[in-house]
């Protein structure tokens, strides 16, 4: 058998009172989509668990099938696996963004969306002046980076660290690291200030009109995870991650997956999708199982950006959907399940938790007589998965016994 994920990352949304109270999903153009939830069956899933914050890493980590309350440590370690940063037992990781500050207001979480060449630029500054053997920068994607604190106090992995895209347009003041261990991040973090606002990259950003990188932003700290691989889980032989975002790739080569790198893919709007849908395609000759994940549909959200948020949302379902699509078609062995990891509506530009709406055709799927893919639609579904490991293991038609469990409940 093979096994499909694609993930269009926060494309669930709220109605939009000016546009009939449809959602982005229900605007969109999505014939590809329409046609898995016609052809197959149609539902929603819990991806956050109650006291957990909405976001890609613990909805990433459940959609995948593995419960966060049990392994979850921090966003910052997955990506540090990814870029094969080897996290010691008293290490602490955290996220790293590049951000844009005017006077004590964040402007801009992702700093106009600067290049991971500049970015890299940076941290190679930060590094020089703010390093230590203790404290050390890594370039990522983008504004996406990371900092290491090597030896660390375990206070700091319990400090209350606010998302950059949550308080967008508020105080920086009101927003700094607080607990035990605090003084060392806000030094890092005012200091950078200093170290970036003259930077050659950022003036060069000025002049053309775009948001500087003039200040980092700590967040989604966390120590070295330790999950079962999907060999030992799950009993896949092989499986292969396709994400232009190191948090998803980092968890898939935690997981024992392979990592697909598609050049063009950037996580942003003008990613590749139709490379991506290609790599996925050439992939499922060899493997059992295969995530694609699109982050531009977020991107969108956070941004507040209907009109791009609707394009990312048809983009992914005619290259992406589409072209999977056709793969399962051909084949009389294979799943696939189209879904968002989390819901990020327009009107807030942050994650919420509500059960995502999910779709699974193919091999052994009965059609449920569902009008087509949106939140509203699978409100109407009797498939309410209680929380995402559920869903996968429904994907990979486990049973209950050979979970070893007594029980499988769709509705908890």
């Amino acid at each position: 058998m093979k096994y499909i994920i694609l993930v269009g990352d926060g494309m669930a949304d709220y109605p939009l009172p000016d546009f009939g109270d449809r959602t982005p999903l229900e605007i969109a153009k999505t014939p590809n989509m329409d046609y898995v939830a016609c052809s197959g069956i149609l539902g929603r899933v819990k991806t956050i668990p109650d006291g957990m914050l909405p976001g890609s890493d613990v909805a990433g980590m459940s959609l995948m099938g593995y419960a966060p309350e049990e392994y979850y440590t921090g966003r910052a370690p997955l990506e540090a696996a990814n870029l094969g940063i080897e996290l010691g037992e008293c290490d602490v990781a955290f996220r790293c963004n590049f951000v844009t500050v005017v006077g004590d207001t964040l402007i801009d979480f992702s700093s106009g969306h600067i290049t991971t060449e500049e970015g890299h630029s940076l941290v190679y500054s930060l590094n020089h002046e703010l390093g230590t053997d203790d404290v050390v920068f890594y370039g990522g994607v983008g504004y996406r980076n990371l900092l290491i604190m090597r030896k660390a106090s375990n206070n700091l992995v319990e400090i209350r660290c606010s998302p950059p895209h949550d308080i967008i347009g508020q105080s920086v003041a009101e927003h700094l690291p607080q607990g035990m261990g605090q003084e060392e991040l806000i030094r890092l973090m005012q200091k950078s200030s200093a170290v970036l606002a003259h930077h050659e990259v950022n003036s060069a950003r000025v002049q053309s009109g775009n948001n500087p990188g003039n200040m980092i932003w700590l967040w989604g700290q966390g120590t070295k995870p330790n999950l079962p691989t999907y060999r030992e889980r799950y009993g896949l032989d092989s499986g292969v991650v396709i994400s232009a975002v190191d948090l998803i790739k980092g968890l898939g080569k935690i997981l024992g997956l392979k990592v697909i790198d598609v050049p063009g893919a950037t996580g942003y709007y003008d990613t590749d999708y139709h490379g991506k849908a290609m790599a996925a395609v050439e992939a499922l000759e060899n493997v059992d199982f295969v995530l694609v994940h699109v982050e531009a549909p977020d991107e969108a959200g956070h941004n507040g950006d209907l009109k791009e948020k609707i394009r990312a949302i048809e983009n992914f379902d005619r290259f992406v959907v589409g072209k999977v699509l056709e793969y399962v078609e051909q084949k009389q062995d294979a799943r696939m399940m189209v879904l968002p990891d989390h819901f990020t509506p327009l009107s807030v530009r942050t994650h919420t938790r509500e059960p995502v709406p999910f779709a699974i055709c193919g091999h052994h799927v009965d059609g449920g007589g569902f009008l087509g893919y949106s939140e509203r639609e699978a409100e109407k579904s009797e498939f309410v998965f209680g929380n995402g490991c559920q869903l996968i293991e429904y994907l990979f038609e486990r049973k209950a016994q050979d979970l070893g469990v007594s029980q499988y409940s769709i509705n908890e």
